[in-house]
């Protein structure tokens, strides 16, 4: 039978390569899949990546390119620190609506005041909401072995309900009627992330993406935490003969994770979605999951893996409205890309073994 054979070293050609052979195997299987529902493939795999880009609508869709990506890259991020130390925060999703939260109601309580630091104020807010829900996994990690995969994923739900209540109660809009949700941040100049470049869709988050890429990047490659986070991922012995804390490691990647998705939160719920609703969080915690792994955990190719992703989103949008394909079946489809994508990977530190091929080796 044919089996998994462990390479001596891992194999730089599929460490490059697992990631467009697993958007190629994506295209495929998901054409199949468009096919079964009685929709052409090649016109649905076009709407989703090229019309965006290069169609008749272009022009417009891609400044939602950057606004989708955004969030993304963000959260991705923060999640690709602590993967690579080991440290597995599931939860992102939780912390990217207790950051809004925590960032809203700091704007709204001083509504309808108009001051330059409100933003700035809510911003911090957001992180540290993020930052505050991340603390939760991170403690009991340190203080009683718990699962923080486990921990992280259940305050998930947890947040979901306060989002709900903050909604319908502590949030809601004293003038909207009866109707759930806040106040509009789009009427609040003073709250309000507007766009720096309306046709980029550059707002602030944006702008805190990208720079706390690089910032990610020069920490991992250029200074002594970022080396200690990846010898606690690649060899957890190691690490602690070199003298790495493995609790203050835990406390430093959950934290950074749970702010930069707070901060993620804080921007979209005064930009894009402009209000806390009971549908606010449209699953961008679970989607960095897969960006983070795509960018192969590294900031910069997080970046591009964010934009792809993202043009999944506004292609998937647009297949949506003009081919009136289910939206579950565009989740289906993101959700193959992490599937190919860790299968393939399997071929970075592994190489299939034919019968003849393994005994000729075992004889050498």
């Amino acid at each position: 039978m044919i089996r998994l054979e462990k390479r001596p070293n891992p194999s730089r050609f599929w460490l490059y390569a697992t990631p467009p052979v697993a958007v190629l195997l994506t295209m495929v299987v998901g054409g199949i899949l468009f096919a079964a529902m009685g929709k052409n493939p090649i016109e649905v795999i076009r709407t989703i990546f090229w019309d965006p880009i290069f169609g008749e609508f272009a022009f417009y869709l891609r400044g939602q390119l950057l606004v989708k990506a955004g969030p993304l890259i963000l959260i991705a991020i923060g999640l690709a620190l602590g993967f690579r130390a080991g440290i597995w925060n599931i939860g992102a999703e939780g912390q990217y609506i207790i950051g809004a939260i925590c960032g809203a109601a700091v704007g709204l309580a001083v509504f309808p005041t108009e001051n330059r630091l409100i933003f700035p104020a809510m911003v911090i807010a957001g992180a540290f909401g993020g930052w505050l829900w991340a603390m939760i996994p991170a403690i009991l990690k340190t203080r009683f072995n718990t699962n923080e995969i486990l921990v992280s994923l259940m305050l998930v739900y947890v947040a979901q309900t306060i989002l709900a209540k903050a909604s319908t109660s502590f949030l809601k809009n004293p003038e909207g009627m009866g109707f759930p949700g806040s106040r509009n941040f789009n009427t609040y100049p003073a709250a309000k992330n507007g766009y720096l470049i309306e046709s980029l869709g550059l707002h602030w988050g944006g702008v805190a993406a990208l720079v706390t890429a690089v910032l990610i990047y020069i920490l991992l490659t250029r200074h002594i935490a970022g080396f200690q986070i990846r010898l606690a991922g690649q060899a957890p012995r190691a690490a602690r003969f070199h003298g790495v804390n493995p609790t203050r490691l835990v406390v430093m990647c959950m934290g950074i994770s749970g702010a930069l998705a707070g901060l993620a939160g804080l921007f979209e719920v005064a930009g894009p979605a402009g209000q806390i609703s009971i549908d606010f969080n449209t699953g961008y915690g679970f989607t960095a999951i897969i960006v983070a792994f795509l960018g192969r955990l590294n900031p910069l190719g997080i970046v591009l893996a964010g934009f792809l992703m993202a043009l999944t989103y506004v292609g998937g949008e647009m297949a949506s409205t003009n081919l009136g394909l289910p939206s579950a079946a565009i989740q289906v489809f993101q959700g193959m890309l992490l599937f190919f994508l860790l299968g393939v990977d399997v071929l970075t530190n592994y190489r299939f073994r034919l019968p003849a091929a393994a005994a000729t080796a075992g004889a050498k």
